[in-house]
């Protein structure tokens, strides 16, 4: 059942008295007489009531996400950052296809948190100041400055049956870059190379002589003469 966002407190599924029956202990805390710190505590002077029944509804200039539990947005709700790109499409779709008590929703929105940081990276190489792997990683003023293997010996830490995964989330992202940025420049240069021959033997079966014109700075494309 969905209550509307109003001062009101809503009203509890089951009552104080149901639930002491149900749960023993339930509201032991209830009466101050009952609390250890009862002399410390001050009550908050009461400066007045809300002078509204319901908030104001904010405008919604863009799509804001919201759980399907709800029926509507909340009156007030965060427009610092906005979903975009892919992140915001896995984003988006967590929230329209799963409940919040499913983990698929929570697997989604984590999936969603890479690819918006691989996003950002990408992002970085348009700028003056790309994304350093090594030095916002902590790999070399962190790691080595700081003895990496015996602060991990010995130091009862509670990462210590993870450690293994830490190379493999922050270095495998960049490696897994730059792999395929050298496949796909070879793919390039192999293509390029393959039109070259082409060309040059369909020129020499009509008796063409075969003249490279140059375009740009490192691109050049062929063209066939009459011998």
């Amino acid at each position: 059942m969905t209550y509307p966002y109003t001062a009101d407190k809503p009203p509890l599924p089951e009552s104080s008295d149901e639930l002491r029956m149900r749960i023993p202990g339930w509201g032991a805390d209830l009466s101050l007489e009952d609390r250890p710190a009862v002399p410390r505590l001050q009550d908050a002077p009461v400066i007045g009531a809300v002078p509204w029944d319901e908030p104001e509804q904010q405008e919604e200039r863009r799509p804001r996400e919201r759980s399907i539990e709800h029926g509507r947005l909340t009156p007030v709700f965060g427009t610092s950052c906005p979903t975009r790109g892919l992140s915001g499409v896995v984003r988006r779709f967590a929230y329209d296809r799963y409940s919040e008590g499913r983990a698929a929703h929570w697997l989604l929105l984590m999936g969603a948190d890479r690819i918006d940081a691989v996003e950002n990276h990408l992002l970085s190489f348009a700028t003056t100041r790309p994304d350093n792997p090594l030095t916002q990683t902590g790999v070399v003023r962190g790691e080595l400055g700081h003895h990496p293997i015996a602060s991990r010996r010995g130091q009862h830490r509670a990462d210590r049956y993870h450690q293994w995964l830490d190379p493999l989330v922050v270095a495998g992202p960049w490696l897994a870059f730059g792999y395929l940025a050298v496949r796909s420049t070879r793919r390039l240069r192999h293509r390029t190379a393959v039109g070259k021959r082409r060309a040059s033997r369909t020129a020499a079966s009509t008796g063409r002589r075969v003249e490279r014109v140059p375009v740009g700075r490192a691109t050049t494309f062929v063209r066939a003469r009459s011998a």
